[in-house]
Parts: C-alpha cells; structure tokens; sequence
C-alpha cells in the first residue's frame, strides 16, 4: 500500500512538472514570435 501511495505521488509530482514546463516553453515560443513580428514592423518588412 505504501509503494502505491508512493507511486502515484511521484507520478503526480512527474505531471504537474511536465506541465508547467510545456506552459513555459510556448510562453518562451510565443514571445520569440511577437519579437520577431516586432522587428520586422521596424525594419518595414512585410
């Protein structure tokens, strides 16, 4: 019983950390792309 409990603790930790690291990465992703938006509207680009 208590290899389970451990189990799914770990498993739940495992998902709430993969989940929040997903959230980040298409933060990072999303502001890479208003940057580059960013830069071609302020080189005239289009």
């Amino acid at each position: 019983m208590t290899r389970l409990i451990a189990l799914l603790l770990i498993a739940g930790t495992a998902a709430l950390a993969g989940c929040n690291t997903t959230a980040g990465a298409g933060q990072d992703i999303s502001k890479a792309g208003n940057a580059l938006t960013n830069s071609a509207d302020k080189h005239g680009a289009e």
